[in-house]
């Protein structure tokens, strides 16, 4: 497993040890890194990025720090074992990134992390891969300004240091820059942390809850798999109300998929076509006049009772309502899965209990936007 971070550097390398690296935004990406590395087992990978004038690479004359950085903290307080003190974790640093993929190929099944994704060019290369999943870190610009005074004061440093407007434009020369600017990369990313967190302690108890090495998000599971397929089906909806897509499987295959909408020949609802979903009245009523057919009654009737047979798993994106519950049931379907609640779960769970339908909901691993914590910023 292979975990690239991207976005603001927790120190703001350029200002602190006058080097030529670009300032960081004081988001918290190195912390997110060592939190890996400390309690997930991950090895850090560096790749040196080279310069724009073609001189040397730019983290030539910052990598020994940032290593010699990362490994004082990760021996901080190891106790001594058999009179002597453990190693240093052992660092690794590639001049390209086909180097360094390469290099985690041959040994995927362990535990590596890289800050250093610099350009969509890189990241391409890296996507290909399906041991590969991208984590982007952010906070709020008052909060990465707080950060940055609190680390220069906290160093010590005889560097000059930035005004607010200096440290506004570095920050948004490092988002926005169209040659340089690491949005891009943060908008691709499975994972998007917004990190808010001011206690060290409970940041690293916050993203153990998030389970970032859970290996779903690099190959989903057949419920996770599934469950996409039903709601790309959804995407076909045509229904006023609500979109609702379905995928009816047996023994991990694709019998059908269904969407809701007015049926075959009659003006779709978003055209029009229902009268009863265009007056937008509420959930449940008037459904006697509806003239939508269910993504359920739709997967249900393009598979047809002789393919489904006993076995067959229901997946929809919103739990099925208590009409479509008994037309599962009839047709023999040993178990629904779903995703979203709706307003009639309890009588829909009593109608599979009865009939002998397993029901579960699926919850997947968090990804998009994660607000590790939240609090008043102003």
């Amino acid at each position: 497993m292979l975990v690239g971070i991207c976005g603001g550097n927790e120190l703001c390398i350029k200002v602190l040890f006058k080097t030529n690296h670009r300032a960081g935004i004081c988001a918290g990406k190195r912390t997110i890194a060592e939190y890996l590395v400390e309690h997930h087992g991950f090895t850090h990978l560096y790749l040196q990025r080279k310069s724009t004038n073609g001189g040397p690479s730019e983290t030539n004359g910052t990598q020994k720090m940032i290593e010699e950085d990362n490994e004082s903290k990760l021996t901080r307080n190891i106790p001594y074992v058999n009179g002597k003190s453990r190693p240093s974790p052992k660092t690794y640093s590639f001049e390209c990134i086909d180097d360094l993929l390469d290099f985690v190929t041959k040994q995927w099944r362990e535990r590596w992390v890289t800050t250093d994704i610099h350009t969509e060019e890189i990241l391409d290369k890296l996507l290909r891969r399906p041991f590969f999943i991208l984590i982007s870190v952010d906070a709020p610009v008052s909060v990465r300004w707080r950060r940055f005074q609190a680390r220069l004061k906290k160093t010590q440093s005889s560097a000059q240091s930035l005004t607010l407007e200096e440290f506004l434009l570095r920050s948004d020369e490092h988002l926005y820059s169209p040659e340089t600017g690491l949005l891009p990369l943060i908008s691709r990313a499975t994972v998007r942390l917004l990190n808010t967190s001011s206690d060290l302690a409970h940041l690293y108890a916050t993203l153990g809850k998030l389970d970032l090495t859970n290996e779903d998000r690099l190959r989903p599971s057949w419920d996770q798999y599934f469950m996409q397929l039903a709601s790309l089906a959804a995407q076909r909806c045509n229904c006023m109300k609500r979109r609702v897509g379905c995928v009816l499987v047996r023994e991990k295959r694709v019998i059908s998929t269904g969407y809701n909408g007015t049926p075959r020949g009659l003006k779709n609802c978003g055209e029009g076509g229902c009268p009863r979903c265009n007056e937008g009245q509420s959930s449940g009523v008037g459904l006697g006049t509806c003239l939508c057919l269910h993504a359920e009654e739709n997967a249900l009737l393009e598979a047809g009772r002789e393919r489904i047979r006993e076995g067959s798993t229901l997946y929809c994106d919103t739990c099925p309502c208590l009409t479509c519950s008994i037309k599962i049931a009839q047709v023999g379907v040993s178990e629904v899965v779903y995703s979203q609640g709706y307003s009639m779960d309890s009588e829909t769970a009593a109608v599979f209990k009865q009939a002998g339908v397993r029901l579960r909901q699926f919850i997947p691993p968090a990804n998009g936007l994660i607000h590790l914590e939240k609090q008043n910023l102003y």
